[in-house]
């Protein structure tokens, strides 16, 4: 039952990231073209494409943390035993799970105190693109948990065919 929510959680973060990366793509390359080719560029390209580039770098954090992704220190608890090794792990867990609860919290409120504003040229409430945050880190808690275990086991993340979260976190 858990592993279903997870691979249906995982399916579609990746296709809602899929999916407004292609959005992202055509609106940006539409907007090329049309200055090129007519003079004139839409006014509104620029602002929804850094909106959703917001929107994908908070849903794109969860999926990078699962596979091993995100920049890490690890030689300090690969070069003691593996008890002691389970145990730094066990607080960087802890403490990441404080981070983004702390940050749930705080960027919730931040949408909130936004709810009124809004964008300059398509007059989208600022709160939509700010409820990225929390969005984005009560994710990274939930891809977090469901790795916890294995990462504290053994100090590895999810494999993946199609993500190598080594090669991503040392670009």
């Amino acid at each position: 039952m858990l592993d279903s929510i997870e691979r249906g959680l995982v399916a579609v973060n990746r296709w809602v990231l899929i999916v407004l990366l292609l959005a992202m793509a055509c609106i940006i390359f539409t907007n090329v073209v049309l200055r090129y080719t007519t003079g004139d560029s839409l006014i509104w390209a620029e602002e929804v494409a850094r909106h959703m580039m917001i929107w994908v770098a908070f849903l794109g954090a969860g999926l990078a943390l699962r596979f091993g992704g995100h920049v890490a220190i690890d030689s300090l608890h690969r070069s003691v035993s593996t008890r002691t090794a389970q145990f730094l792990r066990v607080i960087v867990v802890l403490g990441l799970s404080l981070f983004f609860i702390f940050m749930a919290i705080a960027s919730s409120d931040y949408v909130w105190r936004t709810r009124f504003q809004s964008t300059a040229a398509t007059d989208i409430p600022i709160s939509f693109i700010y409820a990225a945050m929390p969005v984005g880190f009560v994710l990274m808690l939930v891809h977090l948990l469901f790795i916890a275990r294995q990462y504290i086991a053994d100090g590895s993340y999810v494999q993946s065919q199609e993500v190598d979260g080594e090669a991503a976190g040392s670009l």
